[in-house]
């Protein structure tokens, strides 16, 4: 057992920023593959035999999610990290193991609350706000597959406080693989649980789409664990208790409020969104859903991963009074996510019909425009991120929120316009979306630029300007790629698809590395030097 304490420990050790980014942009990467392999057995199992169905399990992660959100979420991450910091800076740790078992037991009771209360009100919510156009049989499905759902705020609580702390101190191996051991959970129950599962001869579950239910649960559970071995080596010290006094627990406390509405204000728009699919055709709810989830793939992948693995060192520099280091650091943050993000917003557009091959087999039109409509979204969602946490380092959670609720009142008059005024369909959602995420993004920086005027300084503005001339000589050949690697009907399994995108994203990235190059941003020396050192080193 001292062995395995040894290697788990030894597993947790701090690394540096660069390695860091690059553990959470990985373990965000297979956690995604890990994601379109469980979409892709929902969607062969349900999205066309049975559309009321998937859409009443789409339904059903409403609620849970939005407690979840409001309650914890990014909201705690934000503002404890910042805290938790200054105590440790000051080489408090009794103040910072204090303040971290208090969240623990506080974030645990409140939100075990709110479970009970989404079982509790499960059926009037999907009836008359989540999804009032779904018909009987499908309303009362996504209420019985809430109330299982219903126990994750509860685990995701505790496992995004433990998490926290583990970010906060720079130790990201567990923090990063927990997320990927929740798709294998839902996995499982996809491919098993909605088999039945029995004992002998005693059937203890008949089956069915509420298998996969089952399946959420397991994999927050198998999160929870694998966060809590994540703890080894750190010296927490938990207590069953809540130390009100602690004056960290305290400020964390006052800063929580402001950004827990942001976020759940946030995910107002999802619930209104959903609640207009649910009028329109079978099937448009769980499409809707599938577009969004490819779409937040490089968001979660580059904007948080990026942006999750600055924070801290933004936070320390903040710390020490270093505000042109501070810039600095922020400045080249945005550059790199602006960088890498616009050739894969570009290749996900050209190539949309490929990526919705993945979770769908055979393809689907609807999603792949969807999809299309969501590349906006894509490449300043992935700069909302560190845009928003250059305000939460400075423990400013009030800005983000103001202009988070303009920007979630646009949205869904926006919304509301295209999709029945305008009678856009659900194409009038992913255009809101793209064009909030824009407005938002635009007015964080304005009001980022007077707080700190040197950060978008004139060698800032001609790089991105470079960037987005190098995008587009990159898409012309991406376009072409597409043409002459067009899919047919007979292109339905994976294997058959998967290498045609491969080529045609890898010629496209390395072209985009050359423009890039030739238009002297710095971003593409790494790059280069990297491939170089690969080629050199197999000729050696």
């Amino acid at each position: 057992m001292g062995r395995v304490r040894a290697a788990v420990a030894k597993a947790n050790q701090k690394v540096p920023i660069q390695l860091a980014a690059l553990l959470l942009a990985g373990s965000t990467l297979l956690s995604a593959l890990l994601g379109i392999l469980r979409e892709r057995f929902l969607n062969r199992a349900y999205y066309d035999t049975y559309p009321t169905g998937i859409d009443a399990y789409t339904v059903a992660f409403t609620l849970p999610d939005f407690m979840f959100i409001i309650l914890v979420s990014g909201a705690l991450s934000v503002t404890f990290i910042p805290v938790f910091n200054q105590r440790l800076a000051k080489g408090n740790k009794r103040s910072a193991w204090e303040l971290s078992t208090s969240l623990i037991n506080f974030m645990a009771l409140i939100t075990l609350t709110a479970s009970i209360l989404i079982i509790i009100f499960a059926e009037p919510i999907v009836q008359y706000i989540v999804a009032p156009g779904l018909d009987e049989a499908s309303r009362a499905l996504a209420v019985s597959m809430m109330r299982v759902i219903a126990v994750n705020p509860f685990l995701f609580a505790i496992a995004t406080v433990i998490a926290s702390m583990q970010q906060a101190i720079g130790r990201f191996t567990f923090f990063a693989l927990a997320p990927t051991i929740y798709n294998v959970g839902i996995i499982i129950g996809t491919l098993f649980f909605t088999q039945g599962i029995s004992i002998g001869s005693w059937q203890i579950f008949e089956g069915g789409i509420m298998g996969v239910a089952l399946g959420v649960v397991l994999g927050s559970i198998m999160q929870l664990l694998v966060s809590t071995i994540g703890l080894f080596g750190l010296g927490f010290d938990y207590r069953f208790k809540i130390y009100w006094k602690n004056k960290g627990f305290r400020k964390v406390l006052s800063l929580l409020p402001a950004r827990s509405l942001d976020q759940g204000m946030d995910y107002v728009v999802s619930i209104a969104e959903t609640n207009l699919a649910s009028r329109m055709a079978s099937g448009t709810i769980r499409a809707y859903n599938q577009a969004l989830t490819l779409h937040l793939m490089p968001i979660n992948l580059i904007g948080v991963a990026i942006s999750t693995a600055a924070f801290p060192s933004l936070t320390e520099r903040l710390g020490e009074g270093r505000v042109d280091l501070f810039t600095k650091e922020l400045r080249g943050t945005i550059r790199v996510i602006t960088w890498i993000i616009l050739p894969i917003a570009a290749i996900a557009f050209f190539a949309r019909g490929y990526v919705v091959n993945f979770i769908k087999e055979g393809g689907d039109p609807l999603m792949a425009n969807l999809l299309g409509a969501l590349v906006v979204a894509i490449l300043f969602r992935s700069i909302y991120h560190i845009a928003a946490r250059s305000f939460y380092a400075q423990q400013d959670t009030k800005t983000p929120l103001y202009v988070s609720i303009f920007a979630i009142a646009l949205n869904i008059v926006l919304a509301i316009w295209f999709t029945t005024v305008l009678d856009w369909g659900p194409y009038g959602l992913a255009w809101a979306q793209s064009i909030v995420a824009m407005v938002e993004v635009i007015i964080l920086f304005v009001i980022m630029s007077r707080q700190l005027p040197d950060l978008f300084n004139i060698q800032f503005t001609h790089a991105i300007g470079r960037m987005f001339a190098a995008t587009g000589l990159m898409a012309v050949i991406s376009y072409i790629l597409v043409q002459i690697f067009q899919l047919q009907e007979v292109d339905q399994k994976f294997l058959e698809t998967f290498p045609k995108f491969v080529v045609i994203t890898i010629v496209s990235l390395s072209a985009y590395v050359w423009f890039s190059r030739l238009l002297q941003l710095t971003e593409a020396n790494p790059v280069i030097k990297r491939v170089k050192a690969m080629l050199f080193g197999r000729a050696r």
